[in-house]
């Protein structure tokens, strides 16, 4: 089991009508979530829609979390930038609200060479004692941190891990727990002895992720079952199809901010259908 757990969800940040944050439904989501598989919750992630928060929202999220969240339950604060003084700036917030650890996406667009990585997370790990998760996603940063580099980083002061999205390098790291990034990575993250998850899925089927952390000898079988489940989260970009899938069980979720668009009628009539294969919609919320 990982330092901060192991099926630790990417917590969507619901919205109200006028798309302000909802905090009564996502202080109802967090403790959905401990109630059906999870024992942390990354806050303020490309899921929570980040992009679109502002420093005050952020951080009055991670703030919520913290006070709110289930015994048991860890929040890891998402604090990456492309700009290392704005993610300096979140991870000392964070650090200064308690959390029990950050989340620090590689810097996106402006695309710094492996040097300007390290003295990246360097400036980073002086801003806080918590434990400092690396999270590797080439598909949305344009970097493409090798396992080599991430054993290099992992040298460096509170990192202790990395959220893996990059399937084609999931391997163990010397020095670094290791977390599947993406949903279909989560049984081979388990099956080669990481730490766990960082997740989508378990929004809406997080029993049976639990499951696969606590029945190794059923994990084949449960994972088999959840694949078409975990294609349906990237039906269209993420957190579109799992806000969609939310409000489909019976909790709020509420729209999204721009660019980011509700799933379309199509959209929603498939993960409709995939959540009563999985009969999730008899049982809504419970």
């Amino acid at each position: 089991m990982g330092s901060l757990g192991t099926v630790i969800t990417a917590i969507i940040t619901p919205f109200d009508d006028q798309l302000n944050v909802d905090e009564e439904a996502f202080v109802a989501l967090l403790q959905y979530l401990s109630a059906h598989g999870s024992d942390g919750v990354v806050v303020a992630g490309s899921t929570g829609e980040a992009a679109t928060l502002t420093d005050d929202e952020h951080m009055g999220l991670v703030e919520l979390a913290i006070k709110e969240r289930p015994d048991g339950m860890t929040v890891i604060a998402g604090t990456g930038s492309n700009d290392t003084r704005h993610a300096v700036e979140l991870t000392e917030r964070a650090t200064e609200l308690g959390v029990d650890g950050t989340l620090s996406v590689t810097p996106y667009y402006n695309k710094p060479n492996f040097r300007g990585l390290k003295a990246h997370y360097r400036e980073i790990a002086r801003a806080t004692d918590k434990p400092i998760l690396l999270y590797n996603i080439p598909s949305r940063s344009v970097i493409d941190v090798s396992n080599e580099q991430l054993a290099e980083l992992g040298q460096i002061e509170n990192v202790i891990g990395v959220k893996q999205a990059n399937n084609d390098n999931l391997a163990p790291i010397d020095g670094l727990e290791v977390y599947a990034g993406n949903d279909d990575a989560f049984l081979p993250t388990l099956e080669m002895g990481g730490a766990g998850g960082i997740l989508v899925a378990s929004h809406v089927v997080g029993d049976e992720m639990r499951r696969m952390v606590d029945e190794p000898e059923n994990r084949a079988a449960i994972d088999e079952g959840l694949r078409d489940l975990y294609a349906l989260m990237g039906l269209t970009t993420n957190p579109i199809p799992v806000k969609a899938a939310v409000e489909m069980i019976g909790l709020r979720a509420g729209g999204l901010r721009l660019p980011l668009v509700e799933a379309s009628p199509e959209e929603k009539a498939e993960i409709r259908a995939a959540l009563e294969r999985h009969g999730l919609l008899s049982g809504a919320a419970s």
